[in-house]
């Protein structure tokens, strides 16, 4: 493990330390000993502020205005994210692990203790560390402020706050209104086709991208190409996740034939770009 010196020196590999040892682990093992990985979801809306509060208290950081921006906009994203994670929960901690999580413990079975390192904590350690790549640039980076693409990437960061907002929360009310209306006995709608889920399949995913996407837009400011690759790393990981929430859809017998006319009907991610996101049915 580094040494302070060495993590003033490499605010990147300070943090990567930080994270992989205080945080990724410590959570796998508090996930054996609770036989849960719940702590995925809450590790999800606070991990990314306080790496953005390492970059941005950093010794060397430039204090600029571009850092002020990023720092307050991964804010309301933290917060955005536990109120949407709460409210699905029921204000609930520890209520449920994440089903893609559920199924691999029961795929795996024994093995899953030490499989869960790498498929539940190594793995998102990845992610979090690529998507928060742009943060060190608008930490670090004494480049002035370009409206071009600072104002740009505070545009595509509100979008997507707003488009993960409002998609997380149409989401959350069809799913209470198909509970009471099932207690109550009445027929119930299989599919959300309404307001921004009748333009794309999975919108909030699209918020998510446009606000890390966004973030990125900072480091192109910056000419900190190279941390690009957190972001697109982040991309080609949702793609597989999308993937695997249209596998779960189809395999539920009272939903697959009303997804499938869905697939065929609505963009899988970006309206307008059907090529690309529209996937084929036979």
């Amino acid at each position: 493990m580094p040494s302070c010196h060495g993590w003033q020196n490499l605010p990147v590999a300070g943090v990567n330390s930080l994270l992989l040892w205080n945080v990724c682990v410590l959570f796998w093992g508090l996930s054996l000993l609770q036989n849960s990985t719940w702590l995925i979801d809450p590790y999800w809306t606070l991990i990314p502020t306080l790496i953005e509060a390492y970059y941005a208290t950093h010794p060397a950081a430039t204090g600029s205005s571009r850092s002020i921006c990023a720092a307050v906009l991964v804010a309301f994203w933290s917060l955005r994210l536990s109120h949407s994670y709460l409210r699905r929960e029921g204000w609930q901690l520890g209520a449920r692990e994440d089903w893609r999580f559920a199924d691999m413990r029961k795929k795996y079975g024994r093995n899953w203790w030490w499989m869960s390192f790498f498929l539940a904590y190594l793995s998102q350690y990845f992610m979090l560390l690529g998507l928060t790549l742009p943060l060190y640039s608008s930490s670090f980076s004494a480049a002035p402020w370009y409206w071009q693409w600072d104002g740009l990437a505070v545009a595509m960061c509100l979008s997507g706050l707003v488009t993960a907002y409002v998609s997380d929360t149409a989401l959350h009310e069809f799913v209470q209104a198909k509970k009471n209306g099932a207690a109550a006995g009445k027929p119930q709608e299989q599919l959300l086709q309404t307001g921004l889920w009748g333009h794309s399949r999975h919108p909030n995913h699209v918020g998510e991208q446009l606000f890390w996407w966004g973030l990125a837009m900072f480091a192109v400011s910056s000419g900190d190409y190279w941390t690009l690759i957190g972001p697109l790393f982040n991309t080609i990981c949702m793609v597989e996740v999308t993937r695997l929430v249209e596998e779960r859809m189809l395999k539920q017998p009272g939903r697959a034939a009303a997804y499938r006319q869905y697939q065929r009907t609505t963009p899988m991610w970006f309206p307008g770009i059907s090529t690309f996101t529209k996937k084929r049915v036979a």
